[in-house]
């Protein structure tokens, strides 16, 4: 596999199998939050904010838990190119199970994405890190795993036009099964390429030095599924849902078995795996705080964002201002609007009720109401998920250039420290959405789309110091029989993250100053940042012994 290239071949079918990963991973929770809260008659589940808000927190945390699952069955067991074959079919099946709607399919759907996961996340990127083992192209890992991402991103913007483009004209059924569809071609991109990546799956035979860490997986995933359990029936909920209580309690002895492991490596191993671990436990606030997007961000984007716009983009939301004609008789018709989260209302105050009355009028102001009947053209909420691969893929060139400028001449900071400050620019992008709230009055005007626009720009270059770093940083410091492991543990450290941001977007609602809502992430991001800077001088000589 000699080249002259600064990247191996496998590189590209690599990034085009999570390219469409990731088309069908972001098509499908990009309208995953909306299609639980939309009101039955018109396609979704009806449930409440706070429902939905425990329900997708607990998909997206589990569906980053599993993977150090498959992560150590590929090391172990069954390599790395059929791990990643089965999670694709797996996941592809899970997305076009979600048009069926009936709770048992939605639950089942969830529960298969989540196993094919496992498979899929921790394999693809250990399998990129293993072509980077390479001499040739070791100086060249971090790049790569930046261009890596920017695939990731590319699919995960598309999506979401995809996913409008569909659930309006098709329904929701139709937008997940073009999900599945995209999985699907990504498995078929991954056959296509398989000879660039044959020869870095090798898959360690299990040594005696092994055995005690895969007799504790096997008890670990019993014991985990007790705690689980366990965790569902604590009277009273600690955590504010059976749900979140059972994911929490499940992963103490999981935790404990990424413990046991560290203590069986040599000496040797311990210092670069302590250090992994402690970044893995700082970046767990990255992750409840970015997470939002799918739930805090995208209510803010559906009924406090000003989506109007002077042509259709695909098919206009109908405003359809019916007022009941026996209350209109009553009150001769005569209705005004409130302060705040406007309703109408009649002379003396009265909600008037309305048919068909979508929660984005609520704080329009009345100027801009369109005539009864008559339809007002907006942009489709899902597409506001489009904003931050967006992003990713304007910014990574310039992030991988500053980077490379910094490295030639010897600047360059080390994987810790680009961490750190990813964690400090992420902070700043919760005080944008500060700023809106305080200028929109809380809510009570629309905002405009350029407050979340600026929100994704200041939290995605913070992302791009933070994420692909992370994935490097496993590849570099982790043991070579333990390297998939390693990397379901930056999912494990991924998915404690997912589920706070559950945790985190539930109480949207119990904050009548959304501004205070805001604030609290800034300050836990704070907190995580000061944390990180305080051993960075520790970590340093960690990453600069080891690479």
């Amino acid at each position: 596999m000699a080249s002259t290239s600064k990247h191996p071949k496998g590189l590209l079918f690599l990034a085009f199998t999570e390219f469409w990963e990731r088309f069908g991973y972001y098509l499908m929770i990009g309208i995953f939050f909306l299609y639980m809260t939309t009101d039955y008659e018109k396609g979704g589940f009806g449930w409440e904010n706070a429902k939905a808000s425990d329900v997708f927190g607990t998909f997206i945390a589990c569906a980053y838990l599993t993977p150090f699952v498959g992560g150590l069955l590929a090391d172990m067991k069954f390599g790395y190119r059929f791990s990643i074959t089965l999670g694709g079919i797996l996941m592809g099946i899970g997305y076009c199970m979600l048009s069926i709607r009936e709770e048992w399919a939605f639950y089942t759907s969830l529960a298969i994405m989540i196993i094919g996961n496992g498979f899929f996340k921790p394999n693809i990127s250990t399998l990129l890190g293993n072509l980077y083992n390479d001499p040739q192209y070791k100086a060249n890992k971090d790049t790569g795993y930046n261009l890596f991402y920017m695939s990731i991103n590319i699919g995960a913007f598309l999506c979401n036009f995809i996913a409008a483009f569909m659930r309006i004209k098709y329904g929701w059924n139709w937008a997940f099964i073009a999900a599945g569809m995209g999985m699907f071609l990504g498995v078929i991109t991954f056959w296509i390429g398989m000879k660039h990546y044959k020869h870095v799956d090798v898959r360690k035979e299990p040594t005696p030095e092994d055995k005690p860490i895969i007799m504790r997986f096997l008890k670990v995933l019993g014991v985990a599924v007790g705690f689980g359990v366990l965790g569902w029936f604590i009277p009273d909920t600690i955590f504010g849902s059976d749900s979140t209580d059972a994911f929490l309690c499940a992963c103490i002895p999981v935790i404990y078995f990424y413990y046991t492991t560290y203590k069986s490596c040599t000496i040797e191993e311990r210092k670069p795996m302590g250090t992994m671990f402690t970044i893995f436990g700082i970046v767990i606030i990255f992750w409840a705080i970015f997470k939002l997007n799918g739930t805090a961000l995208t209510t803010y984007a559906n009924s406090y964002t000003d989506r109007e716009m002077p042509t259709a983009l695909i098919k206009p939301a109908k405003f359809l201002n019916q007022i009941d004609n026996s209350v209109a008789a009553k009150n001769d018709s005569v209705y005004q609007v409130d302060e705040h989260f406007r309703k109408i209302k009649d002379a003396n105050g009265k909600p008037i009720k309305c048919v068909d009355y979508p929660t984005y009028f609520k704080n329009l102001a009345p100027e801009k109401y369109p005539e009864p009947g008559k339809e007002l053209n907006l942009i489709p909420t899902e597409l506001f998920q489009s904003i931050n691969p967006f992003f990713v893929v304007a910014l990574t060139p310039l992030v991988v250039m500053f980077f490379g400028f910094l490295r030639r001449r010897k600047k360059e900071p080390t994987t810790a420290t680009k961490i750190a400050w990813g964690l400090f620019i992420s902070a700043l992008s919760t005080l944008v959405m500060v700023m809106a709230v305080h200028y929109t009055d809380n809510g009570i005007h629309k905002a405009s789309a350029m407050w979340l626009v600026s929100c994704y720009g200041v939290i995605t270059v913070g992302e791009l110091f933070l994420s692909p770093m992370g994935l490097s940083m496993v590849s570099k410091l982790s043991p070579a029989r333990l390297t998939a492991l390693m990397m379901g543990g930056w999912s494990l450290a991924t998915a404690i993250g997912n589920k706070l941001s559950g945790v985190l977007a539930k109480n949207w609602d119990k904050f009548d100053d959304k501004a205070n809502f805001f604030l609290v992430n800034f300050v836990l991001l704070l907190i995580a940042t000061g944390i990180m800077f305080l051993l960075l001088k520790r970590l340093n000589k960690v990453f600069k012994v080891m690479i």
